[in-house]
């Protein structure tokens, strides 16, 4: 067994910093790399792209950086875990399995396939013998948005990767998957970990959930002194080096940018917590109140003390549906009375779309530069604000009533009051809603596949 294993977080999310998992790669030593490409959004617009081309359903970036990095990887042993999947796993690992061929690694590496989170061809089924996936947030059955569903997946946890590993994969690919699992599923295969070791199961989960966001607990978006934080334009990405008594160390590599300490960690243990005594997973409960952290050096910080508790009997469902259409037009008024000009051209505007007889769900208005980030605790706004930008957004069902509302920002240019500018894109976008229904299903319901395909 070894005595320390190093995960080095590449991505944060789909889009995140291009050439972060080639420097993780390359910066130095590292037994795994893990890439978290997915958010809840994510599986809807996936969901679409499949629809309108079969071979499409994943994050098609992943595919150019396997290029790039596998021949390090299969030199250096680096495994790789990534849920880059999305709902074309088999198509992700197709296109994977066909550059490392290209690279002539052919027999020197197998691909590992995690599916069965997608339950989307299942939903009537699932629906009729009275599985009924009630919202967590408002208690309404899934029924009541059935015809609107555009995706339904399940977060699996780490337990299918870890057989894809225990099978010889290096390179393992998931769809929707926990981001926590990503990392704990090769602590359990190294370590050999019980699958109620529930404290170990915490600590490698709490681990996870350090690093799953890249370089957001490595000096991105950290509140603290964060004019101090060095060379951001070089930040380093995040890694855990753990121990097998599931104690670890969140570092990274040495001559990189940003930093590591116990403020950026704290900032991301919240991220996204919750009940911090009840940290749910398929995994394990993870107790984040037993967290213990301490400075072990430059950009160092040690990990300890981490209680958890046994696996509940469920899934979460991650289900996306069509919520209706939006769009969001702006102008910027400029100085002098910048914010009294802005209020007066949304008075306006509201005017003529009652005048209109349009019906919205909502119409929203902000005043970015006076109010908009803190709203009623910012106070009422200096007279002498040199600009302020007039947003203003419509939501509803009526796509055309949504349509209607683009035509009428640029009329005030002219027809409202003065000190107009920042209007040279054109007509707001209508863009349709995608909301997000989270919900419950049995496990037992749920049977993950594993394969495991040489290259």
């Amino acid at each position: 067994m070894k005595q320390q294993i190093r995960i080095a977080a590449g991505q944060g999310f789909w889009g995140d910093l291009p050439d972060a998992p080639v420097r993780q790669v390359e910066g130095g030593p590292i037994d795994y790399l893990m890439l978290d490409y997915l958010a809840e959004v994510t599986m809807s617009i996936m969901q679409k792209q499949r629809s309108r081309d079969p071979s499409a359903g994943y994050a098609k970036d992943f595919v150019p950086l396997m290029k790039q990095i596998l021949p390090a990887c299969v030199q250096r042993d680096i495994r790789v875990t990534a849920n880059a999947g999305g709902v074309n796993v088999e198509g992700c690992a197709s296109a994977v399995k066909e550059v490392a061929r290209e690279l002539g690694l052919s027999g020197k590496l197998k691909i590992g396939i995690v599916t069965g989170d997608d339950i989307m061809p299942r939903i009537d089924e699932l629906i009729a013998r009275g599985v009924a996936m009630r919202n967590m947030d408002t208690d309404a059955a899934l029924d009541t948005v059935r015809d609107r569903i555009q995706s339904a997946n399940v977060y699996l946890g780490a337990a299918p990767m870890v057989d894809a590993l225990n099978r010889g994969a290096r390179i393992v690919i998931t769809g929707r998957a926990t981001d926590t699992g990503l990392t704990l599923a090769p602590l359990i295969h190294e370590f050999g970990w019980a699958a109620n070791d529930w404290d170990k199961l915490a600590a490698g989960t709490i681990a996870g959930h350090i690093i799953e966001c890249g370089a957001q607990c490595s000096g991105g978006n950290c509140q603290y002194e964060w004019n101090l934080i060095p060379n951001l334009e070089d930040v380093g990405f995040p890694i855990v080096e753990v121990s097998p008594d599931a104690t670890f160390i969140v570092t990274k590599h040495k001559n990189t940018g940003g930093c590591v300490s116990i403020p950026s960690v704290k900032e991301q243990l919240v991220y996204e917590m919750g009940d911090p005594h009840d940290y749910i997973t398929p995994d394990c409960v993870a107790d984040f109140s037993t967290i213990r952290l301490a400075d072990a050096g430059p950009s160092r910080v040690r990990v300890f003390g981490i209680a958890g508790k046994p696996a509940t009997d469920f899934f979460k469902v991650s289900i996306s549906y069509s919520a209706g259409f939006k769009a969001v037009g702006t102008l910027v008024y400029s100085w002098p009375e910048a914010y009294a000009k802005a209020r007066a051209a949304d008075k306006i505007l509201r005017a003529r779309l009652d005048r209109l007889g349009l019906n919205f769900d909502e119409v929203l208005t902000e005043f970015v530069g006076a109010n908009a980030t803190h709203g009623p605790l910012a106070g009422e706004p200096s007279a002498d604000l040199p600009e302020v930008q007039l947003r203003v957004g419509v939501r509803g069902e009526n796509r055309a009533a949504v349509e209607r509302f683009t035509k009428e920002i640029a009329p005030l240019v002219l027809t409202g009051p003065p000190g107009v500018t920042g209007f040279a894109g054109g007509r707001p976008k209508v863009e349709e809603i995608v909301a997000y229904w989270p919900a419950l299903i049995p496990k037992k319901e749920i049977v993950p596949k594993v394969a495991v395909i040489d290259v």
